[in-house]
């Protein structure tokens, strides 16, 4: 069995690679510290925002989901989208990031 970070700590050290590298990165909703669900909100600076959702591939691997089959939407569809989930999963973590080309240092791949 091997152990597993908890959620806050692996998100916070991707805020702070962010934020170390001038892009902008903020935890918008702390949800359960040690094993939340985690959405992503890629701010891409004017075209749009991509609303990411953290899973598991077939293999137990980390991946990412894509909201809006991977489209940049509104910044209202896609609060509308996250606080859906939020009702679904009151433990939810919620991270923004501002970055152009829709780039995070979170692992996994998009599916």
């Amino acid at each position: 069995m091997t152990a597993r970070l908890p959620t806050e700590f692996w998100l916070k050290a991707g805020v702070r690679q962010c934020l170390s590298e001038g892009i902008g990165a903020y935890v918008v909703r702390r949800g359960e510290p040690t094993g939340g669900l985690v959405i992503l909100k890629l701010n891409l600076m004017g075209a749009g925002f991509r609303v990411l959702s953290r899973t598991m591939d077939l293999e137990g691997r980390p991946a990412w989901l894509a909201a809006f089959d991977g489209a940049a939407v509104p910044e209202p569809d896609a609060d509308a989208y996250i606080d859906r989930s939020v009702k679904r999963d009151p433990d939810l973590w919620v991270v923004e990031i501002e970055h152009a080309d829709g780039w995070h240092p979170y692992e996994g791949a998009l599916l």
